[in-house]
């Protein structure tokens, strides 16, 4: 159990540490920073585990060798630089300003006391307006900041629990759990390098909605073929199943990964920290029912894919009523949160509003070429 504990502590860990990445990130980079780590170690790690199990024989062996590199954690207490944002929620802005000076050491940059000085006389400043500092109820007080923070919770539980389950389900496909293990988890780089290509593109919503958008339907086809071949008594197409559920893991893993991201920037500066914490808490907590949702398979073969393939587009179509965060100024405090995307609409897209803006540039770029060519003639 104390092996255990250490997996569940370090989880939690990283989960804090994304928002970490997210601080001390420009924006340019969040997504790349974040995509590579999880991208290429957990795709290693994943592709590694079911043989390390068979390596070690038995459960204890594995627990001890994947439990045992989480030892090194607490040493990052004193690599990792502190928040400088919690520092200055806890008014300890000498040692907001080590951090930020330690960090532009590390980048080769040289910032100028005065600098310093001025950050330091603004968020004294800023924090004289603020009688209280704000908590994680803050989020649910208001309605409009309450349904977001509503969807974030039901979006993390979701993409959790299909993650968690989608990754465990490799038993019945008609291939050795151990391989297709291992070939499932070859989809967590791609996802990862489109993230890096396309998120910053084409906005969070679309990113997350059109990930469980794509990975519910194919997991709910794989389901379908595996009620038509149960149904007729035939054999099942082996290569067709283990195609669509890496495809399945593969629109998963882009949505996993993009929700973090997403909730790192939606939830208000003034409680990211507690916000994002509990809700990936909560999403974790949820993958306590997808052994269950596994073992409806005793009793009717495609009952796991029909109930993620539902939670997928289900949570897709919440993802729509979230407000888009891509080149927005992100919400710092709890009004800043209740008024974020307060016009926008479920239709409303960053890549669809940057094609209008751009339409419109050239069209008034041709309107001042035609002005100025009929005054060339006039004259």
């Amino acid at each position: 159990m104390f092996f255990v504990g250490s997996v569940v502590g370090s989880l939690l860990f990283g989960f804090l540490a994304d928002s970490l990445v997210m601080e001390y990130l420009r924006p340019s980079l969040r997504t790349v920073g974040l995509s590579i780590c999880i991208g290429f170690f957990y795709c290693l790690g994943s592709m590694a585990a079911p043989w390390i199990a068979v390596l070690l024989h038995t459960w204890r062996g594995f627990l001890l060798a994947t439990s045992a590199p989480f030892a090194i954690v607490p040493l990052f207490y004193f690599i990792v630089p502190e928040s400088v944002q919690w520092l200055i929620s806890k008014q300890k802005y000498d040692k907001a300003v080590q951090c930020l000076m330690r960090v532009a050491k590390i980048n080769g940059r040289t910032v100028d006391e005065s600098v310093y000085t001025e950050f330091i006389d603004e968020c004294k400043r800023s924090q004289l307006h603020t009688k209280s500092g704000p908590n994680l109820f803050g989020l649910f007080v208001t309605p409009r900041l309450r349904r977001n923070t509503l969807i974030l919770f039901f979006k993390s539980m979701v993409i959790t629990l299909c993650y968690d389950a989608v990754s465990r389900n490799v038993q019945g496909l008609g291939i050795s759990p151990f391989v297709m293990f291992t070939l499932s988890a070859t989809a967590i780089l791609p996802a990862c390098i489109l993230l890096i290509v396309l998120q910053d593109r084409i906005g969070r919503k679309a990113m997350a909605s059109m990930s469980l958008l794509l990975s519910g339907v194919f997991i709910s086809v794989t389901g379908a073929i595996l009620f038509c071949t149960d149904r007729s008594g035939g054999e099942k197409d082996v290569l067709l199943v283990v195609v669509l559920s890496v495809i399945g893991r593969f629109g998963v893993t882009v949505a996993y990964n993009s929700g973090a991201q997403y909730a790192t920037e939606l939830i208000p500066t003034c409680v990211r920290g507690q916000g994002v914490a509990v809700v990936h808490v909560m999403g974790y907590a949820f993958t306590f029912f997808s052994s269950y949702i596994l073992y409806t398979r005793s009793f009717f073969q495609p009952m796991p894919e029909i109930i993620l393939g539902i939670l997928s587009l289900l949570g897709a179509g919440l993802c729509l009523l979230l407000p888009e965060t891509l080149n927005r100024t992100l919400p710092t405090s709890l009004e800043d949160g209740e008024n974020f995307g307060k016009n926008e609409r479920w239709y409303n897209f960053s890549f669809l509003e940057q094609r209008t803006q751009s339409v419109d540039v050239l069209a008034a770029n041709a309107g001042s070429q035609s002005i100025r060519d009929n005054g060339a003639a006039y004259f």
